[in-house]
């Protein structure tokens, strides 16, 4: 199992790389330079893992009655949120955070499926072919 600290610094660049393409298929969103970025990414991460469970908690029937829907407004907020209080990172309206917030969302699926650790493989049937009963 990878350090805390490296599953952290895989959660930032996994988070960049989010923001990034976000930036890159969105007219509305935009990032200045790299320092802006970092900001970005530690802002999102500190609200990820304080703000959105508080969200989450008080929205629940909304989300609930809309079947997770409600987390992808929840998302698109927290990005609109950090597009207004980074300078140097703009996003224009709802519906580009909205569009950022998915494309964050699939990265991080995405990316998080191709570096989970595959299951080790069942064991192979012992030689000669007969079948074994355990009692």
């Amino acid at each position: 199992m990878a350090s805390p600290i490296l599953q952290v610094l895989t959660r930032w660049l996994v988070l960049a790389l989010g923001v990034t393409l976000a930036t890159k298929l969105f007219p509305g969103i935009r990032c200045d330079d790299g320092a802006t970025l970092i900001t970005v990414v530690v802002l999102l991460s500190v609200f990820n893992t304080f703000l959105k469970p508080l969200l989450v908690l008080f929205t629940l029937p909304f989300i609930l009655i809309t079947m997770g829907v409600g987390m992808i407004v929840i998302n698109a907020l927290l990005f609109l949120f950090v597009g207004r209080l980074v300078s140097g990172f703009h996003v224009d309206g709802f519906w580009p955070a909205v569009g950022g917030a998915l494309v964050v969302s699939a990265t991080n699926m995405i990316v998080s499926r191709l570096l989970r650790p595959r299951p080790p493989a069942p064991p192979r049937a012992p030689p000669g072919g007969g079948d074994v009963i355990d009692i």
